[in-house]
This record gives structure tokens, C-alpha cells and sequence, in this order.
């Protein structure tokens, strides 16, 4: 089996003083994500220390670690693991001859990833690569880097920011021929002036840009103009995407289909006719992203629209279960993993559309929106009202405003209720819960709304 590093590749990547002598198959700087063969990077943290794991990592079987203070284990001895992550994420790109794809946008980067991931995977007959869970942050990046084969066709790599200046630096580690975003939004927004200024950061994912790379861009989206002012200054390759009738990739139809949307897409001068699984406008536009990237790596159309046929959920970000309740069933959309403004649109409208029972939203608060938190949070109220949800149960301390608000009665469902925890909601859901109900889980992570899922689902979230 050929290793995903060798000895000699490490050591020249890291920099570092070796101590034993290993190559490795895989590299995690999570202790309980080693396996047999793997490469340990003790990384230290504000709260905690991966030297303390060490020993952890080589009884699950790791063949070496790189780490900053010597142990009695195979290792490379550096002075700072993180940068020396970050060098092997750098030494992964170099080695590469694969088309490289960044996502980044508000909402929408993992399931656009995914999708890109399954199209390009297929084409290629398994020579696609891409970053495992939400691994898109200054450490997330490159350890998914220096996960990549150094055989890949294709490598997609989701992209996420909270402060200006965070994407450019990953976009220089990451150096992507394509770079999608999918939308701009009001996420992380206490950390910023406006959305404007969520825009500009957004596109700092241009600066890094491969030679002759290309911008993929939202044409629905208000701030487009700017978003294209921006990519110009690096690529004079620039595709649009979504419903607009100016897109170079976009929606000339469609209409629901067996749980999800038959789509007409007109890809340049190309008509496509494709099944997406994934139910939801916010995905019709996020597959036109897609299509657009596909096109601009050089991947296959049809490959790419079975490819989206075939998805199925993904756990905390739409997918889909048939749960029991009492002696029947019921179904939950898990919408459980985060939550902004645009996020809770679009779920919301989601549950709209659930047919045969009542139509139950549980929501977390939504975080990170600053001084505007409170008007973000009362103004759900429209949205429930139109997606003539029965019941809302709403959780966390954010959540109190809506409350407020549909206490008022001007509009949103007359039945709800608030609470404080998860705990709390579960227990009052599982009271109120009926046979034929559909129920929503939406909310921010750190409001810990998985543990409804998984209580509802007996743990198969």
C-alpha cells in the first residue's frame, strides 16, 4: 500500500528532527481519529494540549507524530506543530496535479462541497478528495490538505471565515484553480460593519487564486457587483450562477420531484436535465454552483447531475428521517448543525412544504448576529406564519424576542412555546409530538439541538 507520506517527505516538509524512522496513511490531530498507520499531530489549544494524547494516539495505532517537546514514541520534533501542519498542508498542494476547488459563502459551503465532491468523484472514478465534516477553519484546512493523495484529479476544500483577513490566508494555503461562493448573508455578522464587509472578506478567496483560475459567483445575490469588482482583480475567468437570466449557469426550470426538484439548467451554451435529491430553493441555486464548478474543472455534466440524483442528507444539514411516534411515524428534518438569518428562510420554507400532518419547528437560537440579533430573531415570525407551522418550539435565550412576538399575536403560529435548553425542548416535544407530524430541528451548533435528533432518531443522526 503506498503511504500517503513517506519518512523522507515529512521531514523535508516539516523541518523538523526526527526521532525513529515511519511512514504514514493517514494524519488526524484528534487522538480518537487515529488508525493503524497514521501520523499524530500534537497541536496545542487554548484549553488543552495534544501532547497530553500522545500516548492515546499510539495505542490506537499511529505509526509517528510530530510534536513540539520529544516523547518516547516515533516522532518529528519542530518547535510549533500548528505551523508545521499548515508546512505539510503547503508541501500537499506543491506536490499535486489536481484541480483544486475552494467553497466558501454564508450558508450553504458543505452541502455545495459535498455535491462537488460526489459529481467530481464519480467522473473520476474515485480519484476526488475533499475536507470531512466542517474541517474549513486555520486548522481544519490544512490538516485536509495534507489528508490529499498525492494522485488526485480533484481536491475540494470548504473554506470558512468569522474575521476579514482568515480567508486570505487560507485561500494562499489552499491556491484553488476554482473558487465558488455560494451566497452572502448576515452569518458572524457581530464581527463585522454590514453585509458588505461579509462580502469583501468573503472574496479575499480570490487573492489566492491559482494562475488562470476561476471565480464562481452568485448572480442572485445583492452584493454580485461587488463580488465581481473583487474577483477581477485576480481572474478574468468569472462564471455566474442561480435564477437570474443574466447567469452563465442557471435555472431555466423546475419542479418538485419524488422529495426533491426536476431541474432545466442551461450551463453556457449546454441544456441539462437533472433529478436533485435535496429538497429546497436554497439548493436549486447551491446545484447551479456546482454545474459551474464541474464545468471549470473540467469534470463531466451528466456525471455531475446523477451524481446529485443520488445524495442523500447529510446529518445536521437537511437530512431526512422517518421516526416513530407512538405507534406510528412521523418525519424530522435535521437542520441541526447551524443556523443564520438565511438559513432559517430557507428551512423554514422547507417545512412549508411538508404535506399530512402538522408541522412542528423547533428552533435554536442563531448566534454571532451582534446588535442585531433581537430584530434577526422577531423577524422569524413571518416566515412561520407563511409556512403555517402549528407549533414552534423555541430555544435559548435569543429566541425570548420571538417569543415576544408571537405572544403579540400579529402574526406566526398561536401555538408555541420557550425554553432554555435542549433538554428542556425534547421533553415538552416528546409530550406534544403525534403520529404524521413533521418536525424541523434548526439552530446554531452551540445550542446542542443534535441531541434532540438523535434522541428522536434512537441515535441514527
Amino acid at each position: 500500500m503506498t503511504p500517503l507520506w513517506t519518512f523522507e517527505e515529512l521531514l523535508a516538509a516539516t523541518g523538523g528532527t526526527a526521532a525513529g524512522h515511519f511512514d504514514v496513511h493517514g494524519v488526524a490531530f484528534d487522538s480518537r481519529e487515529i488508525g493503524a498507520g497514521d501520523l499524530f499531530f500534537a497541536l496545542k489549544g487554548a484549553e488543552t494540549d495534544g501532547h497530553r494524547f500522545v500516548e492515546t494516539a499510539f495505542a490506537n495505532g499511529a505509526a509517528g507524530a510530530i510534536v513540539s517537546q520529544p516523547v518516547p514514541f516515533p516522532h518529528i520534533l519542530v518547535s510549533d506543530t500548528m505551523q508545521a501542519l499548515e508546512a505539510l498542508g503547503h508541501a500537499s498542494r506543491a506536490r499535486t496535479k489536481a484541480k483544486i476547488i475552494g467553497v466558501t459563502g454564508s450558508a450553504g459551503k458543505t452541502g455545495t462541497k459535498e455535491a462537488l465532491y460526489a459529481a467530481l468523484d464519480r467522473y473520476s472514478r474515485g480519484r476526488a478528495h475533499r475536507s470531512v465534516k466542517s474541517y474549513n477553519n486555520h486548522v481544519g484546512v490544512p490538516l485536509s490538505l495534507a489528508r490529499m493523495p498525492a494522485d488526485c484529479d480533484f481536491g475540494i476544500f470548504e473554506m470558512g471565515m468569522n474575521h476579514a483577513g482568515e480567508m486570505r490566508a487560507l485561500s494562499k494555503i489552499v491556491r484553488p484553480d476554482v473558487a465558488i461562493i455560494t451566497t452572502i448573508a448576515p452569518a458572524h455578522i457581530e464581527f463585522f460593519k454590514d453585509e458588505g464587509a461579509i462580502a469583501d472578506a468573503k472574496a479575499e478567496i480570490f487573492e489566492g487564486l491559482a494562475e488562470g483560475g476561476t471565480a464562481i459567483l452568485p448572480a442572485d445575490s445583492p452584493h454580485y457587483a461587488r463580488l465581481r469588482a473583487a474577483a477581477e482583480k485576480y481572474t478574468g475567468n468569472i462564471l455566474s450562477f442561480g435564477f437570474s437570466g443574466d447567469a452563465d449557469v442557471r435555472v431555466v426550470d423546475h419542479m418538485p420531484a419524488e422529495g426533491g426538484t426536476l431541474i432545466t439548467a442551461k450551463v453556457r451554451e449546454n441544456m441539462l436535465s437533472f433529478t436533485l435529491s435535496q429538497p429546497g430553493a436554497h439548493w436549486i441555486g447551491n446545484s447551479m454552483a456546482v454545474l459551474a464548478a464541474v464545468c471549470a474543472a473540467g469534470g463531466d455534466l451528466a456525471s455531475a447531475g446523477l451524481a446529485m440524483a443520488e445524495m442523500g442528507g447529510l446529518a445536521g444539514r437537511g437530512a431526512r428521517h422517518v421516526i416513530r411516534i407512538g405507534d406510528g411515524t412521523g418525519h424530522l428534518i435535521d437542520e441541526s448543525y447551524n443556523a443564520n438569518p438565511a438559513s432559517m428562510l430557507a428551512t423554514i420554507g422547507q417545512l412549508g412544504q411538508a404535506s399530512g400532518g402538522r408541522r412542528i419547528a423547533v428552533l435554536g437560537s442563531m448566534k454571532e448576529l451582534g446588535a442585531k440579533s433581537a430584530q434577526y430573531h422577531s423577524a422569524l415570525a413571518a416566515p412561520l406564519a407563511a409556512a403555517k407551522v402549528d407549533f414552534a418550539l423555541l430555544v435559548g435565550q435569543e429566541m425570548e424576542i420571538l417569543a415576544e412576538e408571537l405572544k403579540a399575536g400579529v402574526e406566526g403560529p398561536a401555538n408555541f412555546a420557550h425554553c432554555a435548553t435542549a433538554q428542556e425542548a425534547l421533553a415538552l416535544l416528546q409530550n406534544y409530538l403525534c403520529a404524521s407530524d413533521t418536525v424541523l430541528v434548526k439552530g446554531s451548533n452551540s445550542m446542542g439541538l443534535s441531541s434532540i435528533v438523535s434522541a428522536l432518531t434512537g441515535g441514527k443522526n
